[in-house]
């Protein structure tokens, strides 16, 4: 496996396998990576000849009051990872090569969230999905891969980043890959290492309202009704509730009744650990 963080290698490599006429998926990652960024390559792997992925830390989707430096970093133990999957390139750029006049002073992307029906997580954290946006599209400039996989755990993140290759006709195929969760149903996250023992046991409860919310919207339930339910249930939990929401899973926005393929999403608090999570289903 080859790992640099200089962007001519990148491309040079990418160039030699496309004159062999092979394919090239990609994989973005932030590093401190577990078996749900695994599962990405392995996903990969099914759709195109070499996979590619990057480590980086990215200022332009942390807000003022969430901490960057305090970010876990774990690159030795990402790339293990990494080679042991599959993975031939790994890109590991510098804040400075990726934005050489600094985060705040860059050309910054904006899908425009209100067009796709966004809400919670985009209102309580300003400008996180612009930052999403513009490192994913200057990666994907950099790499220049047929496909992309991304989780399906950051259900929202996956809209913006679908509707970006759309509306700006990128030739690329972006993937969704379900969410990897821990044997109690906890979704798999980075942020998962800031929770105690007990807190871990806690979060797992989040996956069993979400069940419990599907059952009662697919029994014919109002969903107003369900969500209220919902928030007290994680009140109980011990969760305090960022939005707990229903849309149509296609399209992010409000459900109508012709709706038929719909998700719901959490996001949450556990002590000052913020948790997400969200559940595709059927009615």
């Amino acid at each position: 496996m080859k790992v640099t963080s200089e962007i001519a290698a990148i491309r040079q490599q990418v160039r030699e396998w496309r004159a062999a006429g092979k394919t090239v998926a990609f994989v973005p990652t932030m590093g401190n990576l577990h078996k749900g960024h695994i599962s990405l390559v392995t996903e990969s792997l099914k759709h195109a000849d070499h996979v590619v992925a990057s480590i980086f830390v990215n200022p332009m989707q942390f807000a003022a009051h969430e901490d960057l430096d305090t970010y876990p970093k774990t690159l030795s133990a990402d790339l293990e990872q990494l080679s042991a999957a599959g993975t031939e390139l790994v890109f590991t750029p510098t804040s400075e090569q990726m934005y050489p006049n600094g985060a705040e002073n860059h050309t910054k992307v904006t899908v425009p969230e209100d067009a796709i029906g966004l809400c919670g997580e985009s209102s309580s954290r300003p400008g996180f999905f612009t930052g999403v946006a513009t490192i994913v599209l200057k990666l994907f400039n950099i790499v220049q891969p047929d496909i992309a996989c991304f989780g399906r755990k950051d259900y929202q993140q996956l809209i913006i980043i679908k509707t970006m290759v759309d509306e700006l006709a990128l030739p690329i195929r972006i993937i969704g890959v379900d969410t990897y969760r821990e044997q109690s149903g906890l979704a798999m996250s980075s942020r998962n290492n800031y929770l105690s023992k007990d807190e871990r046991e806690q979060a797992a409860e989040i996956k069993q309202i979400l069940d419990a919310s599907i059952a009662r919207v697919q029994a014919g339930e109002a969903h107003k009704a369900v969500l209220d339910d919902a928030i007290k249930s994680m009140a109980k939990a011990g969760f305090n509730t960022d939005y707990i929401i229903i849309r149509n899973a296609n399209t992010m926005q409000p459900v109508t009744p012709s709706d038929d393929e719909l998700v719901i999403l959490v996001a949450a608090f556990l002590g000052t650990t913020r948790l997400i999570d969200n559940q595709y289903f059927t009615v």
